[in-house]
This record gives C-alpha cells, sequence and structure tokens, in this order.
C-alpha cells in the first residue's frame, strides 16, 4: 500500500473575541468552517506556509506570533484503480496577528469564503475538528505541543 504524509501550518487569528474562519466544500456535500492554512510547499519553512496560506485564503497579512502545536492524523483511504493509501496528516498549528490586508474571500482555491466568528458561535458552526484541536492548543497552551482527548 502507498504511505503518503503530508505537512500543513494553519494559524489561529483571534480579533475582538472573533475567530477567523475559512469555509470549503465538505466531502458529504454542503460546507464545513476550516482554519486558514493547508499544504507545505517542498522547501518551504511552515512559517511561510501559513503566512503564505492566510493571504491566499483571507486576503489578510499575518505575522506569526507563536507555535501552538500540532496534531496528526492517519487514515487509509481510496486512492485510484481499486487501490488505497495510507495517508498521514501533520498539523502544524500556529498563533498570528493580522498586520494588513483586506478580508476578502479566496477564487479558484480550496475554500470559497473568509470570515469571522464569535468564539462563542464556533461550537455550533459544522467545522472540521481541526478547530476544536486548535482552540485547545490557544486556550490551554500545553508544553508539549499537544492535547489529549476531548474531554467529555
Amino acid at each position: 500500500m502507498r504511505q503518503k504524509l503530508r505537512v500543513a501550518a494553519y494559524a489561529i487569528c483571534v480579533r475582538d473575541n472573533h475567530l477567523l474562519l475559512a469555509r470549503s466544500p465538505a466531502p458529504a456535500g454542503g460546507y464545513e468552517w476550516v482554519l486558514p492554512g493547508g499544504g507545505m510547499d517542498h522547501g518551504e519553512h511552515p512559517n511561510d506556509t501559513v503566512v503564505r496560506e492566510l493571504e491566499e485564503e483571507t486576503g489578510y497579512h499575518v505575522e506569526v506570533t507563536g507555535f501552538l502545536g500540532m496534531d496528526s492524523i492517519h487514515h487509509v483511504i481510496p486512492w485510484s484503480y481499486r487501490r488505497k493509501v495510507d495517508q498521514q496528516g501533520l498539523r502544524l498549528v500556529y498563533e498570528a496577528k493580522i498586520v494588513g490586508g483586506e478580508l476578502r474571500n479566496e477564487i479558484g482555491g480550496s475554500t470559497d469564503m473568509a470570515a469571522w466568528h464569535p468564539l462563542d458561535d464556533v461550537p455550533g458552526l459544522p467545522r472540521v475538528r481541526l478547530i476544536d484541536i486548535a482552540l485547545r492548543l490557544w486556550r490551554e497552551r500545553p508544553a508539549v505541543g499537544r492535547v489529549g482527548p476531548s474531554p467529555k
């Protein structure tokens, strides 16, 4: 079975108790909110990845203000010709602040909208699991850069 590693960098941007998110088509239809960010290009530093991806998806220029931690996901997915791929995703989570640019939607990319959401409203949004993990990293700031299972 083919193995694939994808490294991506994302940012938590909080301003006036609002979280910056991007909207992406959901695999099962509809949409879901995601953290702005994405895949690292070969040879690119992850800090540069998050700065580039934030500008592409939101129009904002950001300054990375901290590294919050990482998350790793692992799953086997269908690939092609009845073959599967064993995929691992390493997701680096940064904290960033807006230093310029204007909010706009991405055109022709993986997201179609960028918006600020009140932090209290985030649990009610259709969202990817990484948002909850990243918010825990942001709130708890664990020394090991990793949060355990979500509390029940």
